[in-house]
């Protein structure tokens, strides 16, 4: 019977019940449907006390179950985007092809099609970040500064990111304060503007008065979320980047998620900023010729800042500059002066010197010991590196060879700092200059070629893969070093936007002259440095030694000063020029 039925088999596990119709199958129906249904009694009071027990943990652990699903939510919004751009690419990005493979009219259709996936990926990414907010908003700000490494589209893209962040409403922003401080904003301060003057992705600043001494303060304030979300969210753009390694092997930026895991407790510590700005304060004291001005810093704690309150704008507004006749070559000077004495001298570098942390502040002619009518202010000190004396000492020898163009030392250099053969590239990323200029000596000349990464590109069909490898190789502070001189250059060609072309190169030759006088200094003393250890035979072969070095200085550096003097009497020729055409059409 058995073997005629065999799906009847199966089902009654090999038991032989009774078939339907017999008085017994009646019975064993009724006693069976009995048990069925306590099965689904039981299974149902069941699902009923684990449905009240997870809503009473929900409930009494409310916080917990709010940051998963917040979690949860913001992974997947990554996750998406992440998916949606790696399809995007896949499906509608073209190989550009070799040259004279085609005609000029399909290239720049080809060129085209490219640039929208890239400005459609983009765009996809930003709103995804600016959604998330936090730590993925430092992530699209880190894209945005690298310029000479991504296409143009994603750095246009981002740079949005640099100040455009949302703000925390004044109730979450007085229940930090309250929680880090134990007072009550009202408490702390006799005013505290409900507007923000400043929102970062990290923090927002207000202005304030401070109740017991009446000083007008700066309140930077971490946002409530931020702390709480970041393991998570660094977590996720790290398997992100991963992910999009699987897809795309060429893709190894998961460098950029390494040196965020490695940057952002520090930045989240406002403890940190609050040390980072008296060291740079002590750093700068002796140098009363340079216009620098760093807030004098009040208290601080984990996510609450009080510092003093500075007026000014932005380094790039050039209108407000005109307004108060600041000369914007003169503050270009100044910043480059700063940020080399950070990298070659002190070792102390500011990592992060977008626009919105480089405020220009007027001051009256021959005020201020400096002598200029503005000072520099600089803000947001919870990004900076320690240079290491030997990085440094290797770091100018690498930019002083790329200045005179010397191929074998260029060589040398670069495989001591990229740990790569690809000093070709890596010099290309450290000026942002095509190889050519460096190798016809052209770096620090009228002659100098500007960076084309299309050309370069289609040179390089490999080009992304090789750039990718030189980054995945250079240690994490030459990374963070790398970023800070793109950010430098943007400063610098947002500061002559509407100068001349003439003026506008002779600045970045300036630039170039400049980073030479400051490598100079410190390869000179790392060698003078090195001769002072050396055992010396007669003590005075080592002071010989000492004044040829600082001779050989003193003769390089007085070159590259006639050179400088030289370009600004040409820089008024140029500015007289554009005057005088200007007065003739009016």
């Amino acid at each position: 019977m058995l073997g005629s039925r065999p799906f009847v088999a199966r089902a009654l596990q090999v038991r032989q019940l009774p078939w339907p119709g017999s008085r017994s199958h009646q019975f064993y129906s009724t006693t069976a449907s009995r048990g069925l249904r306590s099965r689904r009694w039981q299974r149902t009071a069941f699902g009923a006390a684990l449905t009240v027990g997870a809503c009473g943990y929900t409930v009494y652990n409310y916080d917990t179950a709010y940051l998963v699903a917040a979690s949860v939510y913001r992974s997947s919004v990554a996750a998406n985007v992440t998916c949606q751009v790696a399809w995007d690419y896949y499906r509608n990005f073209p190989e550009l092809p070799a040259e004279g493979s085609v005609s000029e009219d399909e290239r720049r259709a080809i060129q085209d099609q490219r640039s929208k996936v890239h400005v459609r990926a983009a765009e996809k990414v930003k709103r995804a970040l600016m959604k998330n907010g936090g730590v993925y908003i430092k992530l699209g700000q880190h894209i945005s500064a690298m310029q000479y490494v991504l296409p143009m589209e994603w750095c246009q893209t981002m740079q949005a990111l640099q100040d455009r962040n949302t703000a925390s409403s004044l109730d979450e922003i007085g229940q930090v304060i309250a929680l880090d401080t134990g007072k009550t904003v009202d408490e702390l301060f006799s005013v505290f503007d409900a507007e923000p003057i400043g929102v970062a992705s990290l923090a927002q600043v207000h202005r304030a008065v401070l109740r017991e001494t009446g000083e007008e303060v700066a309140v930077k304030v971490q946002h409530p979320m931020v702390r709480t979300y970041s393991d998570i969210d660094i977590a996720t753009v790290s398997v992100m980047f991963e992910f999009i390694h699987s897809v795309f092997p060429d893709f190894k930026f998961m460098w950029l998620s390494a040196e965020m895991k490695g940057s952002l407790p520090r930045e989240l510590d406002f403890c940190n900023d609050k040390i980072n700005a008296e060291q740079v304060q002590w750093n700068f004291a002796q140098h009363a010729d340079i216009p620098l001005t760093v807030p004098r810093m009040i208290q601080a704690t984990e996510r609450v800042l009080i510092m003093e309150y500075v007026n000014g704008r932005r380094c790039d507004d050039l209108a407000y500059l005109r307004q108060h006749n600041i000369d914007p070559s003169q503050v270009s000077r100044e910043i480059g002066r700063v940020f080399a004495e950070m990298t070659y001298v002190q070792g102390f570098l500011h990592c992060d010197p977008h626009p919105g942390n480089l405020f220009v502040r007027p001051r009256a002619q021959g005020s201020a010991s400096h002598g200029y009518n503005f000072d520099l202010v600089l803000l947001d000190h919870g990004l900076y590196r320690q240079l290491p004396s030997q990085f440094r000492y290797e770091y100018a020898e690498m930019w002083y060879a790329l200045m005179r163009g010397d191929q074998a030392q260029i060589k040398h250099w670069s495989r001591k700092l990229s740990g790569t053969d690809l000093y070709q590239l890596f010099s290309i990323i450290l000026t942002g200059h095509n190889w050519s200029t460096i190798e016809t000596k052209s770096l620090g000349s009228t002659s100098a070629a500007e960076f084309n990464l299309d050309a370069l590109t289609q040179q390089q069909p490999d080009l992304f893969q090789n750039i990718t490898e030189v980054l995945a190789s250079v240690p994490p502070v030459l990374l963070l070093v790398l970023k800070t001189n793109d950010l430098l250059r943007m400063v610098d060609q947002r500061l002559f936007a509407d100068q001349p072309p003439a003026v506008q190169h002779h600045a970045q030759l300036r630039t170039w002259l400049r980073i030479s006088h400051y490598c100079l200094i410190a390869i000179r003393d790392a060698r003078a440095a090195e001769i002072s250890h050396r055992p010396a035979a007669v003590p005075l072969a080592r002071v010989y030694r000492l004044v040829l070095n600082r001779l050989g200085f003193w003769f390089s550096d007085t070159a590259l000063s006639v050179y400088k003097a030289l370009l600004v009497v040409q820089d008024m020729f140029v500015r007289w020029q554009a005057l005088f055409r200007r007065s003739t059409i009016a």
